[in-house]
């Protein structure tokens, strides 16, 4: 899966998430700009993760802060998984 393909996905279940926001863009920060509380960001994980069929490691997400952030990991862990 490339990282075009993951992003795609990725802005998928971010529009289901947060309404309010016309545009998506590889640099919004999911807390700032998407508004996403740690609720929202857990409800994201379990969304990913079955969308993409994979685990997320808890301690990844303290290196994301922006949509390109998670999208590198989710790169780095379907590389990994396949």
């Amino acid at each position: 899966m490339t990282y075009d393909e993951i992003v795609g996905k990725l802005y998928d279940l971010l529009r289901a998430m947060v309404a309010e926001v016309p545009e998506l863009h590889e640099n919004m920060e999911l807390a700032v700009d998407l508004g996403l509380d740690s609720l929202a960001v857990m409800r994201l994980l379990e969304a990913v993760e079955d969308e993409f069929d994979i685990s997320i490691p808890l301690n990844v997400l303290s290196d994301v802060r922006t949509v390109k952030d998670f999208a590198l990991q989710l790169q780095h862990i379907v590389e990994k998984e396949s």
